[in-house]
């Protein structure tokens, strides 16, 4: 019975904890177009830094997206010898610090198919990657099927020695799921449709391993290749859809 007891009280906390969140944002593509009050295109091959600092094979453009029934379609295309896909962002338009960050998405697959749902510090423009800090959400690499990665960048942890977790989900291929961050000052935890998936919590905060004290702007993408992506790219699969039902935002 104390037993019993003591789960009820975990779960009630749990719900109070959950009653206390306000959705403070939300986007449900119910346009015609992207809401560009809200949302960036980042165009090109990411030059002068070509590739997008990873050696990806794609130009980002406004033309490989359309919004359909409620839901954002970012569509990966191969024409000829081009890999052509696109690349949102709220950056300098929405930003946010701390709460709980979630979109519904069902992913492209192929081996060479990298999408993503992530985060940057808005100073990035003053101090630069990585000591502005990254935040995956989502990445999904089509070499490793049944697997999502939720990963953490920082000045001390980055690129190949990132502070990360794989996880292996076999239904992450079919239909559609919730990737979610929830994220304050003490620690950031990661989930796929609730289910946790990797606890980051470093127990003395510096510069070097917590740049997540300051808001974080959204990004959107599905990438070609590139050093974690590829290298190899099966150019059959394509076209792939990355598609996003929503994103909301709660504090």
């Amino acid at each position: 019975m104390k037993k019993l007891l003591i789960l009820l009280l975990a779960v009630n906390c749990g719900f109070a904890q959950q009653s206390k969140r306000k959705l403070v944002w939300q986007e449900n593509f119910n346009g015609k177009a992207l809401n560009e009050k809200d949302w960036n295109f980042e165009l090109g091959d990411g030059c002068p830094n070509c590739g997008w600092g990873n050696n990806e094979r794609q130009l980002y453009t406004k033309e490989n997206h359309k919004i359909i029934d409620g839901k954002l379609v970012i569509m990966a295309k191969k024409e000829g010898d081009k890999y052509s896909s696109t690349r949102i962002t709220t950056q300098g338009k929405r930003q946010f610090k701390y709460g709980r960050i979630e979109a519904r998405a069902k992913i492209p697959v192929g081996q060479g198919i990298w999408p993503a749902f992530w985060m940057l510090g808005e100073n990035i423009s003053t101090v630069g990657w990585p000591q502005c800090g990254e935040i995956d959400i989502l990445e999904y690499i089509g070499r490793e099927p049944d697997m999502v990665y939720t990963t953490l960048h920082t000045k001390d942890t980055h690129g190949d020695h990132a502070s990360s977790k794989k996880t292996k989900i076999e239904t992450v291929e079919e239909g559609f799921h919730v990737y979610a961050t929830e994220w304050d000052a003490d620690k950031i935890t990661f989930y796929v449709d609730d289910q946790l998936v990797y606890t980051y919590q470093p127990e003395n905060k510096t510069d070097g391993n917590w740049p997540f004290n300051q808001p974080f702007y959204i990004i959107i993408n599905c990438a070609i290749g590139g050093n974690f992506g590829g290298p190899a790219v099966d150019d059959t699969i394509f076209p792939q859809e990355y598609i996003i039902d929503y994103v909301k935002v709660y504090q």
